[in-house]
């Protein structure tokens, strides 16, 4: 039985990584993402995410790794977009019951860069009955007390209530898998292990419920070209109690590999084919930086728990920040 290729699933990372930093432009934040009717899920969120995910790899890799600049780079990059924090100030000022500030700056605060001024008048917000009561889904609900707490706030409200609630957590029938649910249950998992850091925050049921089910999950999405939501189910499968079956590692990430186009970017899904066989131009950037930074994302995670934790050569992860001005710089 072959082993799984760690090599191919680097070079999907680095790839991706680069295609990242090429298009980093586009993640930059305009004017418009500091007016009530901004375009948040074209601005805020591919910022948010872009952090999120050069965290992980920033993380999961050693100072020594090229990988591990780059990442760094970029979530300076993103940090920097912000104002160093104060836009979240402001978006406070502006929408101070909107749930998405908090849930992007929050992203920050994993790596060590924070806003006293913003966490004070979030905390304040958090406090009243207002924030208390907005009605949210229990996926989103998760994701908002595991940022909250990311941010210094602390409140009584029991996070196994919105876990029970949601997908994933009711042991929905298999067999009614579809891709809104695909989303929600992988997004659950990354609320619970705070994106691949704590495999045991996990509770035994929804482990082996994952265990038994994620595998034809996966290899129906894989099937269907659904890229994006494939590497998020690699995600998963990494982030586990238990290791990842490497027979699945070993059928998906060369189908990964082989969606990616020569740039490192991931379409979402499979394009239609021409009729000579090609797939055309690569898709514009609101089309595949979702699914390239899954790819990343989903590879980082993979290559740490192949070797033990420690990134691409074994080595402990997570450098310091150093401190410049009150505020942390990725090193």
């Amino acid at each position: 039985m072959t082993a799984v290729d760690v090599r191919e699933i680097r070079e999907v990372e680095s790839a991706a990584l680069a295609w990242l930093s090429a298009h980093r432009g586009d993640f930059a934040l305009g004017d418009d993402t500091l007016t009530a009717e901004g375009p948040v899920n074209s601005t805020w969120k591919p910022l948010g995410e872009l952090a999120q995910v050069c965290t992980t790899v920033r993380l999961h890799t050693p100072p020594s790794d090229p990988l591990h600049d780059r990442a760094a780079e970029l979530l300076d990059f993103a940090w920097r977009q912000t104002d160093h924090g104060e836009r979240f100030l402001s978006l406070q000022r502006l929408e101070p019951f909107a749930a998405y500030p908090l849930e992007v700056y929050s992203v920050f605060t994993a790596a060590g860069l924070r806003h006293p001024g913003y966490e004070a008048a979030a905390a304040r917000v958090a406090r009243s009955r207002g924030w208390r009561l907005t009605e949210q889904k229990p996926t989103r609900r998760l994701g908002l007390l595991r940022a909250e707490r990311r941010s210094g706030i602390q409140r009584p409200e029991d996070p196994a209530q919105a876990l029970r609630a949601t997908w994933l957590g009711g042991l929905a029938e298999p067999w009614a898998f579809e891709r809104s649910a695909g989303y929600s249950l992988t997004h659950v998992v990354f609320h619970l292990t705070d994106w691949g850091r704590d495999p045991h925050g996990v509770p035994p049921d929804l482990a082996g419920y994952l265990a038994d089910w994620l595998p034809p999950w996966l290899d129906t999405c894989l099937d269907a070209g659904m890229w994006d939501l494939s590497c998020e189910l690699l995600a998963v499968a990494a982030g586990l109690p238990d290791p990842p079956d490497p027979a699945l590692l070993r059928d998906s990430w060369p189908r990964i590999a082989s969606a990616c186009y020569d740039s490192g970017a991931l379409p979402e899904e499979e394009p239609d084919r021409g009729a000579d066989g090609s797939r055309g131009p690569e898709p514009d950037f609101l089309h595949c930086y979702h699914s390239t930074l899954t790819a990343t994302f989903a590879a980082a995670v993979t290559l740490a728990r192949l070797t033990g934790g420690g990134g691409s050569d074994g080595h402990p992860v997570g450098a310091p920040l150093r401190r410049h001005g009150g505020q942390g710089v990725p090193r």
